[in-house]
């Protein structure tokens, strides 16, 4: 047993001058996009926000994230968001791998974690790892939350810290990279936050890169939480004086459209320009391109849902009731809960923008495709 905690300690020495190398490597740098499109898939996982969570699985991957990664992902929130939020995200997920397949995309699965030798010792193991990341002996400490509550220091040292750190997977700087993304989407973690921002520059994030950090949150996630994680790197880098710096607006620029989900979709679907809410408002909506002939399924929206027609021509349908054609300029409301679909219509594209407001999390409940024959009756 001694033998092997001394190799333990070996190896976590190793890992300590190999993270201050890195630090010294990635001053002036800037994330780069696997690492980038971590953040998203983190945060809204986090949050349970799986529409937005959909498109961010699918930047992941096209990032160049393997389908190991983004599964380890997944796994390692579960400590910090717990079992429902990452259970919902890894189903999510395999939702979009189902979608990616069935649309001819064969995804990188990539590399499975190194198995667990026989002699491991999850306690040895569990404290090397934590000592490494917060950069001192905190072993043996007489006070606190590990003397009140001593068995919430074994599940972390021996769990968090041993079982799911030793799946090298990830990289610790990369499992850092998935907590500060989860604890700062999440609200009342301000002071885990700033702990393990801390742990960020240990394990060799430069301060270009945890700013940079903030930009992707406020960018791709939520202003609140790009917020709440510039006033904590504010007092982790010293300028705890600085008030956070609140943007009287936002831009989001376009982007290249990610195909629409064939399970919900009949035909050449693209969604882009995605947008959430920020603060008290609970909407969010997106720019959905249809090719001609293409439509939704049928669908509910929790809280209903307002269409304006961009360009080409299309066409809605209430359940039950005539087809309606719709050109640019339109604007279209659909109730709460009220059975319906939307499309091009059969010899033209068009496009739509699409608002809608989410109720527990969820902002669309699809149901069956629209047929051949019932879409036909708009000839």
């Amino acid at each position: 047993m001694k033998f092997a905690t001394a190799i333990v300690t070996l190896l976590m020495g190793v890992l300590c001058f190999g993270t201050m190398v890195d630090a010294q490597e990635t001053e002036g740098r800037i994330l780069d996009n696997r690492q980038k499109s971590i953040i998203p898939i983190a945060a809204f996982t986090a949050t349970g926000d799986l529409e937005n969570l959909k498109h961010a699985l699918n930047e992941g991957l096209e990032a160049g994230l393997s389908v190991n990664e983004i599964k380890e992902i997944l796994v390692h929130i579960y400590a910090y968001a717990g079992f429902p939020r990452a259970l919902n995200g890894i189903n999510t997920f395999m939702s979009v791998l189902d979608t990616r397949k069935a649309q001819g995309i064969n995804d990188l699965l990539g590399k499975e974690a190194t198995p667990v030798p026989d002699n491991f010792n999850p306690n040895a193991y569990g404290h090397q790892v934590r000592n490494a990341l917060v950069g001192k002996d905190i072993s043996k400490r007489t006070s606190g939350y590990p003397i009140f509550a001593p068995v919430i220091d074994k599940f972390l040292v021996e769990h968090l810290f041993a079982d799911i750190f030793y799946r090298d997977v990830l990289n610790h700087q990369q499992r850092e990279l998935v907590t500060i993304s989860v604890l700062s989407a999440m609200t009342g973690t301000d002071p885990q936050l700033k702990g393990h921002l801390r742990i960020a520059k240990n394990q060799g994030f430069s301060t270009e890169e945890l700013e940079d950090f903030v930009a992707v949150i406020g960018t791709k996630v939520d202003t609140a939480a790009a917020e709440r994680a510039e006033e904590a790197l504010a007092e982790v880098l010293g300028r705890a004086s600085a008030q956070p710096r609140r943007k009287a607006l936002t831009v989001s620029r376009a982007e290249e459209p990610t195909p629409a989900p064939a399970d919900h979709f009949t035909g050449k679907a693209g969604v882009s320009s995605r947008f959430t809410a920020t603060g008290e408002a609970n909407y969010r909506g997106a720019i959905v391109n249809f090719a001609k002939g293409a439509r939704t399924a049928w669908h509910t929206h929790p809280l209903g849902q307002t269409l304006i027609v961009i360009s080409g021509s299309g066409l809605v349908q209430s359940d039950g009731e005539e087809i309606q054609e719709i050109k640019p300029g339109d604007v279209v409301w659909i109730p709460a809960h009220e059975r319906h679909w939307h499309g091009a219509a059969p010899d033209m594209p068009m496009s739509h923008a699409a608002i809608s407001s989410a109720q527990n999390g969820s902002t669309v409940a699809w149901l069956e495709q629209v047929t051949d024959e019932e879409y036909k009756t708009a000839d």
